[in-house]
């Protein structure tokens, strides 16, 4: 069955395509294109064969509830392996959106038969890449890179590589450019620009946090987790009252819950992190063993204290650490900003008609927390 569907989804897109390319105009393919409707690529006879033992109203929330399970085990598993495993996972999801957002873009380009999209862009990302993390692993690695003469010479120039190394692509799309097609070309030309800010810029304060602590990462991730897991719980059984219209079943109830929710969650969860030093020692390169560490002792902001926190009502002091008070501030920021990362998200494949994958979804909602943290 999903080899059947699979054929026919192909002979549709080819009977399409050679539509399309036998239009002259160009209006005309851009109309056909807006008003396309989105096949599905999923088929579910085979899901609903597994859930047909679960009540119908309870099917989504079954389905939800494993993937949540089988997501943070894998999660959780990625943390054990340390802050390369992570910095690398940070980086595939970065590809994965780029790639998905590039996509979009590709179908008008693609449309008007116009060239090398696809390649500058991956090359832009290539060299925007190449200049953010070059310079973090320069100042990271000095020891071992000065060591090595080919690394030095990479690291003194670096900037100056990056910059002409950018002039050329640039050039290139210049080559590019199509007469009568000039405005949809550069459009696209900021279309990927505005997509290197957002996803390699978040990207790198995302793996710079990191270095900074697996605390500073791991619990702001986990609070977008815990936020959008509580705000789905409550509004599932609580929801009534719309929250926005770009996204019709997210509701008040939802939203507010989820936001508690997540405040109490980061409070307790702060309190238990602060107490690994793996979790709150910054990442340091090792000149001895050329190994990465982690291990220090903890600054003051990780140190438990004594504080009366009602000193009107008792005199009883609570043990507590700062770092609970840094992690309520960002457990606000996460509950009342996280979600527009998900509208954001929602808006985006309203207005290009496209379903955005839960990687994507979850990448816009973490890289507003990431990037305050």
């Amino acid at each position: 069955m999903e080899s059947e569907y699979s054929d026919n989804i192909r002979k549709r897109n080819r009977e399409r395509a050679a539509e399309l390319s036998s239009e002259d105009d160009s209006k005309l393919i851009e109309d056909r294109l807006d008003k396309a409707e989105v096949v599905p690529s999923t088929d579910k006879s085979e899901e609903s064969f597994y859930l047909q033992c679960v009540p119908k109203k309870w099917r989504n929330y079954t389905v939800r509830f494993i993937i949540t399970w089988i997501l943070l085990a894998g999660f959780i598993f990625i943390i054990y392996l340390g802050p390369v495993a992570l910095s690398i996972f940070v980086l595939f999801v970065q590809l994965k959106c780029f790639d998905e957002i590039i996509t979009i873009g590709y179908r008008v380009y693609r449309s008007y038969n116009l060239p090398w999209f696809r390649t500058l862009s991956w090359m832009f990302l290539f060299i925007v890449n190449y200049y953010a993390y070059g310079e973090f692993l320069s100042s990271y690695f000095s020891y071992y890179i000065h060591r090595e003469n080919m690394f030095t010479s990479l690291a003194s120039y670096h900037r100056m590589i990056s910059y002409l190394v950018y002039i050329v692509v640039f050039c290139g799309f210049i080559f590019s450019l199509k007469k009568g097609f000039y405005f949809k070309q550069f459009t696209m030309f900021g279309f990927t620009h505005v997509t290197l800010l957002l996803i390699v810029t978040q990207s790198h304060l995302i793996i710079q946090n990191l270095f900074e602590g697996l605390v500073w990462f791991v619990l702001p991730c986990l609070c977008v987790i815990v936020n959008d897991i509580m705000a789905y719980m409550f509004g599932y059984f609580f929801g009534r009252t719309p929250l926005i219209k770009l996204s019709p079943k997210k509701t008040w109830e939802g939203y507010i819950g989820g936001g508690l929710s997540t405040i109490v969650f980061a409070f307790f969860a702060a309190y238990v992190v602060a107490q690994f030093p793996h979790m709150t020692c910054p990442v340091n390169f090792d000149i001895r063993t050329h190994e990465l560490t982690v291990s220090c002792t903890p600054s003051s902001v990780f140190q438990f204290k004594e504080y009366a926190l009602f000193p009107i009502l008792t005199t009883r002091k609570f043990v507590l650490c700062p770092f609970q008070f840094h992690i309520l501030v960002i457990a606000i920021f996460a509950s009342v900003i996280g979600p527009f990362g998900g509208f954001f998200a929602s808006g985006f494949k309203r207005a290009f008609k496209i379903k955005v994958s839960h990687i994507n979804h979850i990448y816009n909602c973490n890289f507003e927390i990431l990037g305050f943290c």
